[in-house]
This record gives C-alpha cells, sequence and structure tokens, in this order.
C-alpha cells in the first residue's frame, strides 16, 4: 500500500473511505517527505530524523507497538530521542517501552515523553474507571476479548498553552487545542512544512460525539481547526487515515471540517436559546448534506447526530427537557406497563417486525426493546429483538452505530 498514492485516490473520488477505512490501515513506514515517516496503523505514527534522533508523534497501540518499533527500524536504527502525545486515547500512547526496552540494552539515554499537562489526569481516569472502558469499547469496536490497560507510561514533560521543542537542528511547535478531548496537541514542524494534527482530522466526520464516552468540544475544536489551516503546511499527518499532500488540500480540509462543527454547534445552540428540547434538535438540525459528501467527512465513524448530544450535554446538562425523564420509572416498569396495554411482549415484538420489514427502523428498535425489557426470557421477543437490531447495524454506515446494535443483536441472539 503506497499511501501518498491512496490518499490521492481518496481525494479524487476513485476510491472511498469505506472501502479504505481511516481506522483499518496496518502496513510498513513509508518515508512521505525527506526525512520524515508514516506508519500507518490503527492509530498513525509519524517519525522525523534529526541529528539527535528521532522525534514521534504518537507511538501507536499496544496490539501494533511491536510493528511500530519493527518498521521503523527498517528505515532508520537512531535512538528515540522524544516522543509526543497527541492525546491520551491508548491507541497513540502504547509504543514507547518497546524503544525504551531499546535504548537500556544499548545505554542511549532514555527516550522523552511530552504531552499536555491535561493527559496524565485522563490516565488517572481510565485507571478508574477500567471495567467500564472495557465494556464500552468491546461494544463499539465489537471486540468481546478487548482487554483496558491498567498501566501508563506518563509523560515526562508537559505544557499548558504552546511549546516549542528544538531537537537535533529540528524544530516542533506543540498548540493546545481543546476537540475531541481536552487534551490534544498538534505539532507543527515549521521548516519542513509538516503538520500532524492527531485525530483533529482523520478522513472522516469528527468525533465529536461518541455516545458513549466523555465530552468534545466543537466549538474550540473548528477554532483549532482554521488557526491549522492558516499554518501554510503542505505535508499533512493525521491520527487515523492516510497523509493530505498540498498545501491547498489541507486548507480545504481543515477550514470544511470546522465548517461542519460550526454549523452543528450554532444551530443546536440557537434551538437551545429558544427552549427546543433534545429530542426536537436532535430530529431538525442536519449537517450540510455538501459537506458529509466530501470524502474526508463521510460519517463512517462518529455521526453528525452525536455530536448534536454531545453539544446539549456541554451547554444544557443530563436533561433532555421531557419532563417524564426528569425522575422516571424504571425502565422495565415501563415496558411492562406498555406491553400489557398492548397484549403482552410478543404483540410488541411482533409490531416491532412489521415496522422494521416497511423500513421504519428507529421506530422497530423502541418496540424491540420495550418487549425485551418486560419479557427478557421470552424465545420470540429475544429473536425479534436480534432481527431487528440486526438489520439496524446492517443499515448503519459508522462504527458507533453498527457497534451498539450488533452488540445488542447478539445479546439476544
Amino acid at each position: 500500500m503506497d499511501v501518498l498514492d491512496l490518499a490521492d485516490k481518496l481525494w479524487r473520488g476513485e476510491t472511498t473511505v469505506e472501502e479504505s477505512h481511516p481506522f483499518s490501515l496496518i502496513g510498513e513506514a513509508q518515508e512521505v517527505a525527506d526525512g520524515v515517516a508514516f506508519v500507518p496503523s490503527f492509530a498513525n505514527v509519524s517519525a522525523f530524523r534529526t541529528d539527535d534522533g528521532l522525534v514521534l508523534v504518537d507511538t501507536g497501540s499496544a496490539p501494533l507497538a511491536q510493528h511500530v518499533h519493527g518498521t521503523l527500524r527498517r528505515w532508520d536504527t537512531s535512538r528515540l530521542h522524544t516522543a509526543v502525545y497527541s492525546h491520551g486515547h491508548i491507541d497513540h500512547v502504547f509504543g514507547v517501552p518497546v524503544f525504551e526496552e531499546e535504548s537500556a540494552a544499548h545505554d542511549w539515554p532514555a527516550p522523552r515523553v511530552v504531552a499536555h499537562e491535561a493527559l496524565p489526569a485522563r490516565f488517572d481516569r481510565y485507571i478508574l474507571t477500567a471495567g467500564y472502558n472495557e465494556v464500552i469499547n468491546q461494544r463499539q469496536f465489537q471486540l468481546p476479548d478487548l482487554l483496558w490497560p491498567r498501566a501508563y507510561r506518563y509523560p515526562d514533560q508537559t505544557y499548558r498553552d504552546a511549546l516549542a521543542l528544538d531537537v537535533g537542528g529540528a524544530r516542533f511547535e506543540l498548540r493546545h487545542c481543546r476537540g475531541e478531548t481536552d487534551d490534544h496537541t498538534y505539532t507543527w514542524i515549521p521548516d519542513r512544512k509538516v503538520l500532524c494534527c492527531g485525530d483533529l482530522f482523520i478522513w472522516a466526520s469528527p468525533n465529536a460525539g461518541n455516545p458513549q464516552k466523555v465530552q468534545r468540544y466543537p466549538r474550540e475544536w473548528a477554532a483549532g481547526l482554521r488557526d491549522m489551516a492558516e499554518l501554510g503546511a503542505e505535508l499533512m499527518l493525521p491520527g487515523h487515515g492516510v497523509p493530505v499532500v498540498g498545501a491547498d488540500r489541507i486548507r480545504l480540509a481543515l477550514t470544511e471540517t470546522a465548517e461542519l462543527l460550526e454549523h452543528l454547534h450554532d444551530a443546536t445552540v440557537a434551538m437551545m436559546n429558544e427552549g427546543a428540547r433534545l429530542d426536537d434538535i436532535v430530529h431538525t438540525v442536519r449537517a450540510p448534506q455538501h459537506l458529509l459528501d466530501r470524502p474526508y467527512l463521510r460519517p463512517v465513524y462518529d455521526e453528525p447526530e452525536f455530536v448534536v448530544r454531545n453539544i446539549w450535554r456541554l451547554y444544557g446538562g443530563w436533561w433532555d427537557g421531557d419532563p417524564a425523564h426528569l425522575k422516571p420509572a424504571p425502565a422495565k416498569a415501563l415496558a411492562t406497563e406498555l406491553a400489557a396495554l398492548a397484549g403482552g411482549a410478543r404483540a410488541l415484538a411482533d409490531r416491532a417486525r412489521a415496522l422494521a420489514d416497511a423500513g421504519d427502523l428507529r421506530l422497530a428498535g423502541h418496540l424491540a426493546e420495550l418487549a425485551w425489557q418486560a419479557a427478557p426470557d421470552d424465545d420470540v421477543v429475544n429473536a425479534a429483538r436480534a432481527d431487528v437490531y440486526g438489520a439496524r447495524a446492517e443499515a448503519e454506515a459508522s462504527t458507533m452505530s453498527k457497534g451498539v446494535f450488533s452488540w445488542t443483536a447478539k445479546e439476544s441472539g
């Protein structure tokens, strides 16, 4: 796989992100500019030669740490001098120990790790909520055997707003931007016109609404994207997906991603200011279709609908405006009452199947779930729930929706 060739084909529409999903690319280190290597991985790794050794922006996940190390060593054998974490998600921060072992074996100075000052608190939270994160990531990625890590390589040096690192004659400018996370860093290498944007751009609609995870920050994210667009980068290396080559393409990709986030933010806040309920906002606010049609903004991972919910959570709290939801009855009690009114849980399940067959998968999902909550041990109800949510998973494009719906179908299957 030639990542630059793939990048050009994606941009031109000669292939699609559905065919080359930004989270599915794993390959060898490729020199994408003089002294710059790019490792396509579940989370990409960018490497820079300097006179004092290598600088990495992101280091990869635990399962792929040996792969990242091995392929980089086929490109360059210099010691690892510095590693920059773009943020603390576990697919980006588990490659350093392999290099540390190598440094110890060669009696080299240990690598330095640099990150934003909010990152250590993320690691602390991951340890505190390890069981929860294990469950939700098993569900999101359909990996029932996934184990959430309990130990982390914390940074040696942190910064608040900006930090310049001079390593072996090369300058790396780190800048903070709250976006997908509160600890995000993008790295600008001015002499080489290279921008490492982390997960602020991932060849997909921004991951600003993940339904199972903590707060995202769309407005500040958009501002950061516009700041990056003004840098004049000629090569952009993202945390997922393939590089973007050329100043015009980079500027367009960043500004249109910002435009998408700004539209969702402003339209949601406008309805909130009018007193609308969350349900009304979710079913009214839509992303501009011309942006979703861009090859780098397809909703193949997260979805604009989920971003709307995250904006509500940021400004409006957990209550959705429906008074019945403020202090609700237990879900099972409500389901049992509705099943009784409908003539039994199987009547709800039958109606769910009929709605699914008619193409109304959203309403079918409600009824299938109510039937299951009322009669979770009923084989007929479980079969209907499995079929309805299997159909829902099949109809979805995003990793988020597919993960939840597939998990639900298997739960009843």
